[in-house]
């Protein structure tokens, strides 16, 4: 079965798995804390426990939390697992990566480390974005690992503008160092917002400090169809200025 801890902090939802855990379980507990998040427009850190009461997960029980974990995904903020049995630790790290959201294990003696753990999680992106309606561009601030929500949000801006729009003049990207992903979940989120708007973006501009300079071909390689260039961390004016001025025609607009 499973049972919902009333000692978690505010903001953390715990679960603790004892016995055999069964579809049933995850239809009348799990099933209405992703409902009540979903409801409440929250994201949800989550604490699951494998104490020494657990045995086992029946075969329908594995498949609905495949389920409701390919369904709930973007919505978890952060996810703990607590156990000291091997083949759940092991497969945790495993499947941690893909996910897009920062996932740790801890020994069953270690329940207060990850409660303090999850309620220590930034609250929010570490990327914010605004789009400068009057100059059509996009400006992407980075601060923070990249995480799979905040191409998530970028793109839900980007596709509200390209509703009305053809195309948006330019995105800048202003960051002091790249952070790189948070996992390959964040990765693949990356791609996707690339792939689904990169004919749509005239140029690209990356204000940044120079010893990122070697990721302007990389930009450019993605946005085929956009002018790439950099600027300096501090120029962020002119990268906007430039993104904001017409485009030299593409080759193969040509003819």
């Amino acid at each position: 079965m499973l049972e919902r801890a009333q000692d978690a902090p505010a903001g953390v939802d715990a679960v603790k798995a004892i016995g055999t855990v069964s579809k049933e379980d995850y239809e009348t507990v799990i099933e209405p804390l992703v409902d009540d998040a979903r409801r409440e427009g929250r994201r949800i850190r989550f604490l699951y426990e494998f104490g020494p009461e657990f045995q086992s997960f029946t075969p329908a029980a594995g498949w609905e939390d495949l389920k409701v974990g390919i369904g709930a995904m973007r919505l978890f903020e952060g996810c703990a697992i607590v156990s000291d049995t091997g083949w759940i630790r092991e497969s945790t790290r495993l499947m941690g990566f893909l996910m897009p959201c920062p996932v740790r294990v801890f020994g069953s003696h270690d329940r207060e480390e990850a409660l303090r753990w999850l309620a220590s999680l930034p609250e929010g992106p570490g990327v914010s974005h605004h789009l400068l309606s009057e100059s059509q561009v996009l400006v992407v601030e980075v601060t923070q690992p990249l995480r799979a929500p905040d191409f998530d949000a970028l793109a839900q801006t980007a596709d509200s503008w390209l509703e009305t729009h053809d195309e948006l003049a330019g995105v800048v990207v202003h960051a002091r160092e790249f952070p790189g992903w948070e996992n390959v979940g964040s990765l693949l989120g990356h791609v996707r917002f690339v792939r689904d708007h990169h004919r749509k973006i005239r140029k690209v501009a990356l204000a940044a400090d120079s010893k990122l300079a070697g990721l302007v071909p990389h930009l450019a390689n993605h946005f085929v169809r956009a002018e790439v260039r950099r600027f300096g961390y501090d120029e962020l004016d002119d990268a906007v200025a430039w993104a904001t001025t017409p485009p030299a025609r593409h080759p193969a607009d040509a003819g």
